[in-house]
C-alpha cells in the first residue's frame, strides 16, 4: 500500500477535464490486490501506510472511521487531492486535522466541489490551500456559495487565503444570518469596504461571531473617543477585539498612571494611537521609564506623539533616541528635530540623515548604532 500511495501522490491526472477516479483504478490494479470478502479493512494500518500518518495521528484518526470497511473510498479521496496537487505531506496534514475527509463522495461531493469553485476564478492551487486550510468546510457543498461571498469582500483570492490561515471556522458560517450582519454594523459604523477587507484579515473572528459580541466591540471602540469613519476607527476596532469593557476599563487607568497623564491626555493617546491597548503591560512600563524618566519627554508630549509608544523599544526607540542624544552632545546636528519625526521615519531615512553624514566626524556611530539595533547597546556611542 505504501507503493499505492507514493504513485497517486506523484502522478496526478494531467488536465482537469481527467477524473481522478479512473486513474486510481489503474493504479490499483498494478499496486496491491484487492481486499478479499473475508478480510478486515485495517484502518489504522492504511492511515499509516498509505496516508502517511504516525502511528499515533492513526490511532486518533481510526476512532472517526471505524465504520470504514475498505479501501475504495478513502483510495477515490487520495487520487482526487492528488489531482489538485497536493504534496504527501500536504495530504497527511490535511487527514490528520479531518479524517472524515477520507470518507467524502467524490463523484457526489468532491467533484461538484471542484468544478464549482473553477467557475468562481480558483486555480486548482488556491483551491488545494482551500482543502488544506479548511478540510471540514471543503467537503460541504456550501463552501462554493460561501467563497462566491466571500471573494469579493476580500478583494482577491489571496486576501481571502490568508484570513483563512489565521482563522479557518468563518468558511462554515452562514452568509445570510451571521457575516452579511455583522458586515452591515461596520457599514452603520462608516467603514468602507476596502477597510472591511483589512479588519476582516486583521479580525477575521468577526466574520462568524455573534452580531452582539461585534456590538460589544464597537461599543468598546467608540468608548475611545475615535470617531467613526475615520480611518483611526478600523484600528480602534483591532484594538479592543479582545477586551471586555472591565478589561478596557483597566488597561485605561493603567496607561494614564504608567504615563503620568490626566484624562485629557490619555483621551488623546488613545485616539491618535489606539493600538497602545494591544501592548503588554510591562512592556508599557518600560517604555515610560525609558522615554520619561531615562530621556526627559514630558508626558505631554508623548500623548500628543503616541507612535512612539507603539514601535519596538529595544529594536528602534532606544538605538534612535541614543542616536540623537550622541549628535546632540558632540554639536552634530544641524537643526532641531523632534523625538517623534526620529522614531518614525524609515530605516533608510534615518541612516542617511543622521548616520552617513557624520562618517568622518563620527566613524564609529554606524557600527555602534547597528550594534544597539542587535541589542548590544553600548555604554556610549564612541565619538573617535
Amino acid at each position: 500500500m505504501l507503493r499505492l500511495r507514493t504513485c497517486i501522490l506523484t502522478h496526478p491526472p494531467s488536465s482537469p477535464a481527467t477524473h481522478p477516479v479512473p486513474c486510481l483504478h489503474r493504479l490499483l490494479s498494478a499496486a496491491a490486490p484487492a481486499v478479499s470478502p473475508g478480510s478486515r479493512f485495517a484502518v489504522e494500518d492504511y492511515l499509516v501506510d498509505t496516508c502517511g500518518l504516525t502511528r499515533a495521528q492513526a490511532l486518533k484518526a481510526s476512532t472517526k472511521l471505524s465504520h470504514l470497511k475498505s479501501p475504495t473510498n478513502p483510495d477515490a479521496v487520495l487520487a482526487f487531492l492528488a489531482g489538485l496537487g497536493l504534496s504527501s505531506a500536504d495530504v497527511a496534514a490535511l487527514v490528520a486535522r479531518d479524517p472524515k475527509f477520507l470518507c467524502a463522495g467524490v463523484e457526489r461531493t468532491l467533484s461538484p466541489i471542484l468544478a464549482g469553485l473553477t467557475g468562481l476564478g480558483l486555480s486548482r492551487s488556491e483551491i488545494a490551500r482551500v482543502a488544506s486550510l479548511a478540510p471540514r468546510s471543503f467537503r460541504s457543498r456550501s463552501v462554493v456559495s460561501g467563497l462566491e461571498y466571500y471573494l469579493p469582500l476580500f478583494s482577491s483570492s489571496e486576501s481571502l487565503l490568508r484570513g483563512l490561515k489565521k482563522y479557518k471556522y468563518f468558511l462554515s458560517s452562514d452568509p445570510e444570518r451571521v457575516v452579511k450582519p455583522n458586515i452591515e454594523l461596520l457599514r452603520e459604523c462608516g467603514i468602507g469596504t476596502s477597510d472591511i477587507a483589512k479588519l476582516c484579515l486583521a479580525v477575521p473572528w468577526l466574520l462568524s461571531a455573534k452580531p452582539e459580541r461585534v456590538q460589544v466591540m464597537l461599543a468598546c471602540a467608540k468608548r475611545l473617543g475615535v470617531p467613526r469613519g475615520s480611518g483611526m476607527f478600523r484600528h480602534a476596532l483591532k484594538a479592543v477585539e479582545s477586551l471586555s469593557e472591565e478589561k478596557l476599563a483597566a488597561k485605561v487607568e493603567y496607561l494614564r498612571n504608567t504615563f503620568r497623564w490626566s484624562d485629557a491626555e490619555v483621551g488623546i493617546a488613545l485616539r491618535k494611537a489606539p493600538l497602545m491597548l494591544t501592548k503588554s503591560n510591562q512592556t508599557m512600563q518600560s517604555k515610560s521609564e525609558f522615554l520619561i524618566s531615562e530621556m526627559g519627554l514630558e508626558p505631554a508630549y508623548l500623548a500628543h506623539c503616541p507612535v512612539m509608544l507603539c514601535l519596538s523599544l529595544e529594536g528602534r526607540v532606544k538605538p534612535r533616541c541614543y542616536v540623537i542624544k550622541f549628535l546632540k552632545a558632540n554639536g552634530l546636528l544641524d537643526r532641531h528635530w523632534t523625538y517623534g519625526t526620529i522614531v518614525r521615519v524609515s530605516e533608510m531615512v534615518f541612516v542617511e540623515t543622521f548616520i552617513c553624514p557624520h562618517k568622518e566626524a563620527a566613524p564609529n556611530l554606524a557600527e555602534d548604532y547597528d550594534a544597539a539595533c542587535r541589542g548590544e547597546m553600548p555604554t556610549n556611542f564612541r565619538f573617535t
